[in-house]
């Protein structure tokens, strides 16, 4: 069996139309089919004397000589000349509810053909993917799908959007701007879900060809960043900052994780923050921590701590503040911030019922802030 038959195969039989991580990699690895790396050449770098090279992709801006590696992983120097060694080598491959993401002002209930390849440019002690995210691309089983390929799958299989997830997209730049531009020449959206690890003209590059981004704001200390993420805050704010101020789509998930980042005063802080840099109007999710991967000490949160930090959110400003990861909460549905009636309402990842028409609230009239049709 061809690899493209096997794969249409996979998708009838309902493989690729799973709503978690297990993808159709192992069912290609049964057929024996392990990919070779790519070598595409990268988008930002800079070629130094002695065959180094400097990554302008991120903020770790590595300087490698030749046949050395970037941080991510999945980027190398070979001979002075720096390749994306996961371009077109997608290691997940599902349709997920939107919701998932999440993007809860982003067409709503429909579903978002998820790709991710090996990679990631910071270390999370709590990475809830950190399978394929912790890895080179060696040790992850992965296949070949080309950025027109994602693109006829999502247009054949009625996903209005394409989302870069599940890892880090930032590292696979050049496949998913690649993809993305395939996927608008079908009239399909393009949704990233970053951790916002990315220098600022990549960014915004990105940001003219996609249509929403979700970031991960994984705390609003730089202690916590140093320590459990290995990650830098300043960076993350500022990609907030410019995301805010274009054209797409923004929504921020604050992942609670119980001692570490849960504190009143930090929820307070970062909430006044998100109100003045991207505005009253951005969707922010306090989302359920799971002990997982390095942080298993820790009990799950209670979820009278997402409850406080959204009471907290909603004093300082914001209009849309959501509690994640607690399936059955009220706070999972968007009221109107005008009439107070449940315009969009949800349980888990199924939308049973959408009052927003044309952009606005059905009861009243008032414009609720997303991307609705």
């Amino acid at each position: 069996m061809k690899r493209r038959q096997f794969l249409g195969s996979s998708v009838r039989t309902g493989l690729i139309l799973g709503t978690g991580l297990p993808s159709l990699c192992s069912s290609l690895a049964a057929f024996g089919e392990r990919a070779n790396l790519s070598r595409v050449e990268a988008r930002y770098y800079q070629k130094h004397p002695d065959r180094e090279t400097e990554c302008l992709l991120c903020q770790r801006r590595c300087k490698l000589g030749d046949k050395e590696r970037g941080y991510c992983g999945v980027r190398e120097n070979q001979g002075g000349t720096y390749y994306t060694l996961v371009y077109g080598k997608a290691c997940s491959l599902n349709a997920d509810p939107v919701e998932k993401k999440p993007f809860f002002h982003f067409l709503p209930g429909t579903n978002a053909l998820s790709l991710a390849t090996a990679g990631c440019n910071v270390n999370c002690k709590f990475c809830q993917n950190w399978q394929i995210s912790q890895v080179r691309p060696e040790q992850v089983e992965h296949f070949d799908l080309e950025p027109a390929s994602v693109a006829e799958l999502a247009e054949k299989y009625h996903c209005p959007s394409v989302a870069y997830t599940y890892t880090e997209p930032i590292v696979f730049f050049e496949y998913m701007y690649d993809t993305a531009k395939e996927a608008r020449k079908k009239g399909l959206r393009n949704l990233v879900v970053t951790g916002g690890h990315v220098e600022p003209e990549p960014l915004r590059d990105l940001v003219k060809v996609v249509d929403g981004i979700k970031i991960d704001l994984k705390a609003f200390s730089k202690s916590f960043y140093t320590e459990y993420v290995r990650g830098d805050l300043d960076t993350v704010l500022e990609a907030v900052r410019t995301v805010a101020k274009s054209k797409v789509w923004l929504e921020v998930v604050y992942l609670v994780i119980p001692t570490l980042n849960d504190s009143p005063e930090e929820i307070r802080d970062m909430s006044r923050w998100l109100r003045a840099e991207a505005g009253p109007d951005v969707p922010l999710h306090f989302s359920r921590f799971q002990p997982m991967y390095l942080v298993k000490n820790l009990p799950p949160t209670p979820v009278s701590t997402l409850e406080k930090a959204r009471e907290t959110a909603l004093g300082e400003g914001l209009r849309f503040v959501y509690v994640g990861n607690v399936p059955g909460h009220d706070a999972e549905s968007t009221s109107c911030p005008n009439c107070r009636k449940v315009i969009v309402l949800r349980r888990g990842y199924e939308v049973r019922a959408n009052e927003v028409k044309d952009g606005k609230c059905s009861f009243c009239g008032v414009p609720i802030p997303g991307i609705w049709t």
